[in-house]
């Protein structure tokens, strides 16, 4: 009889010492979903609501795009810069506005075809320094790439608005073809083409694109002028539209 139950409580301490005992960690019982490789990760929305600010600087050129012979393309190469505004919507979209300012210069000779005077090494030298606030208003959307590596894209007008385009003009001309030159009207002095002789509303239609890392922006786009800008012809027919490329950097703040 002491046997038996020497027996049993010698088990019953067996057992006990066998549920007290901690079990070793069982990788399948932990997390069902660890070794499935269907198994897809939640990934966190980085856009929502909100405001962004950032600082541009740039290159900027401009192109007065014409259609004679005699009064040439003119390429305008400068800088920008100035803020801009972003307004974040879902589903990586975006709008953006802003204000910079550019300036841009070149220098080119400019020949005018005319009855009595027909000899094309007559031309007046023109240096034109050109002063502008850009205001785009753009549609973004932004393409995630890697960790905070993103690829975006952009499309939208921008109203381009002249404030001065001065032209230092030296004439290289006969005394004949001055004569001829000032009853055109030619201007043979220095003056704002603004004033007298362009539009300063430039109304352009612009696509472009970059990449941005964290608080980093390198963007670049080349923006179509969509209305003739010229307000008193100097030659008959004369037309000009003012297009640009350019490629900038912005930080956020």
């Amino acid at each position: 009889m002491h046997r038996h139950l020497l027996l049993f409580a010698l088990c019953a301490c067996l057992c006990a010492y066998a549920q007290d005992k901690p079990k070793g960690p069982d990788l399948q019982t932990i997390d069902d979903g660890f070794f499935d490789p269907t198994k897809e990760e939640k990934v966190k929305e980085d856009y929502h609501f909100g405001v962004e600010y950032r600082l541009e600087v740039g290159y900027v050129q401009n192109q007065q795009r014409t259609k004679n012979k005699t009064y040439p393309d003119m390429y305008l190469h400068g800088a920008r810069v100035g803020a801009t505004f972003t307004f974040l919507l879902p589903q990586h979209f975006s709008m953006e506005t802003g204000l910079l300012y550019s300036v841009a210069a070149n220098k080119n000779d400019q020949h005018y075809a005319m009855a009595e005077t027909t000899d094309m090494k007559q031309f007046v030298s023109n240096t034109i320094v050109e002063h502008n606030l850009v205001v785009p208003v753009r549609a973004f959307y932004v393409i995630p790439l890697w960790k905070q590596l993103n690829l975006f894209f952009y499309a939208g007008p921008q109203l381009q608005i002249g404030l001065a385009q001065t032209d230092k003009v030296k004439p290289n001309l006969s005394d004949q073809a001055l004569i001829e030159y000032e009853k055109l009207g030619v201007p043979l002095t220095d003056y704002d083409k603004y004033a007298s002789e362009l539009v300063r509303a430039n109304i352009q239609m612009g696509l472009g694109g970059g990449f941005e890392w964290d608080k980093y922006r390198l963007q670049a786009g080349y923006d179509f002028g969509l209305n003739n800008m010229v307000r008193t012809k100097l030659i008959s027919n004369q037309h000009m539209w003012e297009w640009g490329w350019y490629v900038s950097f912005s930080y956020k703040l």
